[in-house]
């Protein structure tokens, strides 16, 4: 385990450490592909997290009432 670690190690150092201009164009272009899709995504989630916020105040809202309105019932009673 340990020598295939160090064989790739030695194997990486001796790989090209330059890039033709067309290679970092081709990154750059996917780099900017991944970024619009995540900003998309983002947008998504922040709406998600928009309607899940109004559904909770909604259901608090609706508990209230059902409990105000229990509360109201047996204060008639007694």
């Amino acid at each position: 385990m340990r020598t295939t670690y160090l064989h790739r190690l030695r194997v990486m150092r001796y790989k090209r450490s330059t890039w033709p201009d067309s290679r970092l164009d081709d990154l750059n272009n996917r780099v900017t592909e991944i970024s619009n899709r995540l900003e998309g995504l983002s947008t998504r989630v922040d709406k998600i997290q928009h309607t899940m916020v109004n559904g909770f105040l909604t259901l608090g809202v609706i508990m209230v009432s059902g409990f105000m309105g229990l509360a109201g019932l047996i204060i008639t009673k007694l």
